[in-house]
Parts: C-alpha cells; structure tokens; sequence
C-alpha cells in the first residue's frame, strides 16, 4: 500500500508525507536523511525561503514551483521529526494554522463587519494577536518577534511593533535627523572610541535606518536585497568590460574599474530610455 501511495503522482501531500516517513525509517530509510533533527534542518529552511523570494524577484515563475515545493518539504520535514517525538504532526499543524486564520479573519469568517478603514482593519488585527500573545504569557508589545529572523528584517518588525502601541517618531524628519546624529557619533566612534564602542555605534545607524525605511514604506531587508542585485549585476559588466580587453579584477585599478563601472550604469540609462 505504502509503495502504491510513493508511486502514484496524483496522491498529493500523503505521497509527500510517506515518502519523508520512508526517508527517516530507522532501519530502512536513507541514513542522512535518519540523522537530521529539528537544529539541523533549521538552516535549510530559512535558505529555501530565500530561495522563494529569489525566484518571485527575478520572475522565474517555473524556478518558483520548485522552491515551493522545497519548501513545503521543510514543513513535511518538520512535521515528521515532530510526530516521531510525540510532539505534533502535519496535520495539527495544518489545523492549528487553518483555526489561526479563521479566527484572524472574523470579517471573512464570522460576523464582523467588512466596511473597515485599513486603520481599523489594523488595529482589529493587533488586538487579536495581542489576545493570542496574553494566552501564551507574552504580554510584552515585543514579544514573538522571532529572534532568529534576519537583523534588518527583525529591526524593522520591532520598530513596527513599537510604533502599533505609540512609541514612534511622529515624522520622518525626525528619524532624519536621528540618522544624522548617529552617523556623526559613528565618525567619532572611528577616531576616539574603542572597537567596542564603534560596533554598538555601527548597530545604532543600522537600526535608524531601517526605521527609515519603515517611514518611507519601504522593506530594509528587500531594498538590501534589490540593492545586492544591482551591486552584483553591475560588477559583473565591470567584469566583461574587462574581458573584452583581455583583464581579470585582480589586473585592473581601482581608477579603471570605476570608469568601467560609470560606463555600466550609462548603458543601463540607456537601455531604460
């Protein structure tokens, strides 16, 4: 029955779910796949959510269907060291995220009323994530703000977090001149303070200005992204500028990389004109 359920390709997510029991059976399964636990298994599914967002930025819709499906196997995967511990399975989870969503949604789901402003869809939203939050003993605003998320990404969420209950700059001016006051202690910290002191400083400009981005409407963490591929994509032209007069990186200057790197950024105006 088993080998019927990992053969046939329209079983859906029981085939998936069999073929991971298979993979981590004990006396049968692939001996890696045996060995993982929940810390191991961690890494690769913060990578496949990368991935996802890789894909949907360069608008691989075909690339996209398989980082999904990786990254479904990290909940299949998950869900199976979890069920093997007595600790959940995958489908509590799916119950447990389907009652999540209808309880967040009573304007879709119940009785409440759908006419609401975006502000007081908001703050409807806090107050039922604040009731979750109190019946988990977490009663700080900050709290369940995932640790192990990515430091820009976790900033921006704090600060988020934060302003929902009134403690925000009312402008952004204001986190203008912040960014300012940071930026010039960072300059002091280089000539003055200690390796110490410059690091906790370096972290102090890297916080306001992912506030900044929050003012703005803008994601820290997507426009780093977005930044990186540009970053990326421009030095490779440097690089092919190079090849065509017969260079590598390491036989270039500085002086003719940046000429080479002003003259990829005309072509990329141009080719947007």
């Amino acid at each position: 029955m088993a080998h019927d359920l990992i053969n046939d390709e329209n079983a859906g997510i029981e085939r998936l779910l069999e073929i991971m029991r298979r993979l981590r059976d004990k006396k049968t399964g692939c001996p890696w796949d045996i060995e993982q636990d929940f810390d191991s298994i961690a890494p690769y599914t913060i990578e496949e959510a990368y991935e996802v967002a890789d894909a949907i930025e360069r608008r691989d819709w075909a690339e996209l269907e398989g980082e999904l499906g990786d990254l479904l196997l990290q909940s299949v995967y998950h869900t199976a060291m979890g069920e093997e511990q007595g600790l959940f399975s995958f489908q509590s989870v799916v119950r447990n995220i389907s009652d999540k969503m209808v309880a967040r949604h009573p304007h879709v789901f119940g009785d409440a009323n759908r006419d609401k402003s975006a502000e007081q869809q908001t703050a409807d939203w806090e107050a039922i994530k604040a009731a979750e939050r109190a019946g988990k003993a977490q009663q700080g605003a900050l709290d369940g703000v995932a640790v192990g998320l990515p430091a820009l990404l976790r900033a921006y969420k704090l600060q988020k977090r934060a302003a929902r209950v009134g403690f925000d700059w009312p402008d952004t001016g204001d986190v203008i001149a912040k960014i300012q006051e940071e930026a010039a202690e960072l300059v002091e910290a280089r000539d003055s303070l200690t390796p110490e002191e410059q690091f906790e400083e370096f972290g102090d400009l890297m916080f306001v200005m992912a506030n900044l981005g929050r003012h703005l409407g803008i994601e820290p963490e997507a426009a780093l992204r977005a930044a990186n591929a540009k970053f990326t994509r421009r030095f490779a032209g440097v690089e092919a500028k190079l090849r065509e007069i017969g260079k590598t990186p390491e036989q270039s200057d500085l002086s003719e990389m940046d000429a080479f790197w002003n003259a990829v950024k005309r072509d990329e105006k141009a080719a947007k004109a």
